[in-house]
């Protein structure tokens, strides 16, 4: 799961990006309006966590750009201006959450699961697969009732392949989905990831499947 921060205090912005890595998203920041609206253009995010009061292009501009795009990313706004007025603007201009600083980052982390699991799963808890199950909310897979002990990054490469299940997925897809803008993750790396699932995955009733020179298939084993 990929998530822009969009934020002109660095310390803020620092922070942000460091708790929300920890739970295994790939994070981008953007410091200013402008920078904000090209990166969502330029790339897909499953959340962009969006502040009003930025120098070079308001945030609710960022916004309504974005929505007149067709941009279906989910927005949370955050930010200091709490009357509200701005909170009505905000979400019709078509933000899907409004949180006010100060914040508490317990709170912020919650409603960021919600608004990742609303925008890729819909009403749905959890995917499924055989006996495996991913809880997107709670960064947790299991092999029945038995919890599976995976990377973050074993996490990200788990969550691509079965939000994806039954198609085929590159290595190009799993790394957008893993990176922000700064990193740089390579083919082997992706095949050590993929290596270490094969073997958690053993006794959870599906394979992932090597098609040669396309990528990654996640299938049961009865296929």
């Amino acid at each position: 799961m990929r998530i822009l921060i969009v934020e002109d205090d660095p310390a803020l912005a620092d922070g942000l990006l460091r708790s929300l890595e920890q739970l295994g998203y790939a994070v981008d920041c953007a410091g200013n309006g402008e920078q904000a609206n090209t990166m969502l253009k330029d790339a897909v995010y499953d959340l962009a966590i969006l502040d009003l009061g930025l120098p070079k292009l308001d945030g609710t501009e960022v916004l309504r750009r974005l929505r007149q795009r067709g941009g279906r990313t989910p927005v949370l706004i955050l930010t200091a201006r709490d009357a509200v007025e701005d909170r009505v603007q905000g979400l019709d201009l078509g933000a899907d959450d409004y949180l006010t600083k100060p914040f508490n980052l317990v709170e912020l982390e919650a409603r960021v699961r919600a608004l990742i699991r609303r925008g890729q799963l819909g009403s749905n808890a959890s995917l499924n697969c055989g006996r495996l199950v991913f809880d997107p909310s709670g960064r947790r897979a299991s092999c029945g009732d038995v919890p599976l002990e995976l990377s973050s990054r074993e996490l990200g490469v788990l969550e691509v392949l079965m939000l994806r299940q039954g198609k085929v997925v590159n290595k190009e897809q799993i790394m957008e989905a893993l990176c922000n803008w700064d990193e740089d993750l390579g083919d082997n790396a992706i095949e050590v990831y993929i290596h270490r699932l094969r073997k958690k995955l053993e006794s959870s009733g599906t394979r992932i499947r090597t098609i040669r020179g396309l990528g990654y298939l996640l299938e049961t084993n009865e296929n």
